[in-house]
């Protein structure tokens, strides 16, 4: 691979990292042993350098360059060591997906090393011959979540197995140079135009949004720089029962769900609840279908979920008609498309005004809620089959809380990722998002078997 200048955002990525805030993604893979027979860990552990290592991008490391000033490029890491990327620990005996959490939130505190390819695979593992984990640890500058499971998807045997070495003497993926074929130019000035304006129209909504009333709570308190994990489990084949009786997306579905849980969570916690929000900031994937695939291409949504109302289906009607608005005005027009703005800075604004952007994020949203696709088809490691798989997502500056989910295996896994020392209650939330989902289906099927339909969403 040639050298690839980084992306705008994945510039901004990079750049706001600190210590405390570390800007990788991760996910959290649990395996089976497979049938009859335990899993060897040094196989699985061979088997995962081996396939990361015959992963191009995973090769590549981010390197200053001298134009255009403060920017960095992509390039390939000549002392690349698989051995420093792919690393094997031990959960202490007892609740083995107890251990595997808890030990993959002190492992999310840790920054990526800079200077190496901005990665980490972690092999968990429990009792010989029972379950085991993966942690996979990707910076947000190499990938979005679309482009972490493209590229995460390389350690499993189904995709290894499909793919085929590039011929000998060419390289793996073709260079994309940073300077513009003279003949494009007039439609890049075009496309630059269209976007500067879109932009300034992006600025003014951020303005309009911003909340000047940045009082602290559970969710935005200071960073402690410690992570906590938790996963909850929902039944997909339930989530699509109450998406056919209620309409809306799942993710609709989903994003009341976590709107309920919160409540539930504050009312346990004997806090009050709030009269508007909190606000989620709701990634949404800029990818066209057959486009490239490298580097982020992302947007959001602004969404105040609805805690304060206390019927399941009246928070998820009121979900139903802010999603439906968002959608109409589209993922690239109000405050949430903040990260489009990104396109339109200079390297050194990304490098001088990573701080500033990082503290202004509280004035947008309160917490992350993001769903990560996930491939339908079963997945294995070394004849291990894939059980669950949880995705989390990183911490904004002055952020208690993101929440991830994925489907898989006809459940929804949730991973949350919180603040150790803001949200040291995390399990409880987790208990909750289940309890919540649980009576949203209880009351799903009770207006079902009354008679009553489905409510239209309110406007």
């Amino acid at each position: 691979m040639g050298t690839e200048l980084l992306a705008p955002l994945d510039l901004a990525f990079w750049h706001l990292e600190s210590d405390a805030h570390p800007m990788h993604l991760g996910a959290l893979a649990v395996f089976a042993p497979p049938p009859g027979s335990g899993a060897a860990p040094d196989h699985v552990l061979e088997l995962l350098g081996t396939r990361a290592a015959a992963i191009p991008r995973l090769r590549m490391c981010v390197r200053d360059v001298l134009l255009p000033v403060g920017g960095a490029a992509w390039t390939v890491d000549k002392d690349f060591d698989v051995h420093r990327h792919v690393r094997r620990v031990a959960v202490a005996d007892g609740d083995f997906m107890a251990g595997a959490t808890r030990l993959a939130g002190e492992l999310m505190e840790q920054p990526l090393e800079r200077g190496l390819p901005p990665w980490q695979l972690y092999l968990i593992g429990g009792a010989d011959g029972g379950p085991f984990a993966v942690l996979v640890k990707l910076h947000h500058a190499l990938a979005d979540g679309m482009r972490a499971v493209a590229i995460g998807a390389g350690i499993f045997d189904e995709i290894a197995a499909a793919t085929r070495p590039a011929p000998r003497g060419r390289p793996a993926v073709p260079p994309r140079s940073w300077l513009p074929d003279p003949r494009e130019m007039a439609g890049m000035a075009l496309g630059r135009i269209g976007e500067v304006g879109r932009a300034l129209g992006v600025g003014a909504s951020v303005v309009r949004a911003g909340r000047l009333d940045l009082r602290s709570t559970a969710l935005t308190a200071p960073s402690s720089g410690t992570r906590r994990l938790a996963t909850a489990d929902l039944d997909a084949t339930a989530l699509q029962r109450i998406r056919r009786a209620e309409g809306g997306t799942a993710n609709d579905i989903l994003l009341a769900v976590v709107a309920g849980a919160l409540r539930r969570w504050l009312a346990g916690r004997g806090e009050a609840l709030p009269g508007t929000g909190p606000r989620a900031l709701v990634p949404v994937s800029r990818r066209r279908p057959g486009g490239a695939i490298t580097g982020n291409r992302l947007s959001a949504y602004l969404l105040d979920l609805p805690v304060g109302a206390a019927d399941p289906r009246e928070r998820l009607r009121a979900v139903r008609a802010a999603m439906d608005r968002n959608k109409a005005a589209g993922p690239l027009k109000g405050a949430g498309a903040v990260a489009v703005l990104a396109d339109q800075l200079h390297p050194l604004a990304h490098r001088f005004g990573a701080p500033l952007a990082a503290n202004a994020a509280r004035m947008l949203f309160d917490l992350l809620v993001t769903s990560v696709p996930l491939p339908r088809s079963a997945l294995s490691l070394g004849g291990c089959p894939l059980s669950a798989l949880y995705p989390m997502a990183p911490l904004a500056r002055g952020q208690s809380l993101a929440v991830a989910l994925s489907t898989y295996g006809g459940r929804v896994h949730v991973g949350l990722v919180a603040d150790g020392k803001a949200l040291p209650d995390l399990d409880r939330l987790a208990g909750a998002v289940g309890e919540e989902f649980a009576e949203l289906e209880a009351s799903v099927a009770g207006g079902l078997r009354s008679g009553a339909r489905a409510p239209e969403p309110v406007t």
